[in-house]
């Protein structure tokens, strides 16, 4: 049996800042594959995530969500940038553009802030 703990991707804590930059960077190389099965694997089993409106649980809702996201939102580019770290957390701030399938591009007008409190 698989258990969160084995299944943790390095760099694990505790984060130094080299290491707190690669897991921002490896975070940001999954998201911009566009493959809802390679970045639902950054993330532990039991995640829950809200986006706006909707809220999901588990790897499995998160790659319909990211399926269903990427869908719509075409050609879709996140940039990841390292905020701040500790021993075990990492806070990052982020930008993302995309298109529909008109052609018109959507972007975020701020840079947005996150939080991992718990690191796969």
């Amino acid at each position: 049996m698989t258990t969160q703990a084995t299944e943790r991707r390095a760099p694990v804590p505790p984060f130094t800042r080299q290491t707190a930059i690669e897991k921002v960077r490896k975070a940001e190389d999954a998201w911009n594959s566009r493959d809802p099965a390679k970045v639902s694997l950054a993330y532990t089993t039991d995640s829950r995530w809200r986006n706006r409106s909707e809220f999901l649980q588990g790897r499995a809702e998160i790659v319909e969500f990211l399926t269903r996201k990427w869908q719509r939102e075409h050609d879709y580019r996140l940039i990841k940038e390292l905020w701040a770290f500790t021993d075990d957390r990492i806070a990052v701030r982020f930008a993302y553009e995309w298109h529909d399938a008109g052609g018109a591009w959507f972007a975020p007008t701020a840079m947005r802030t996150g939080c991992s409190t718990r690191t796969a």
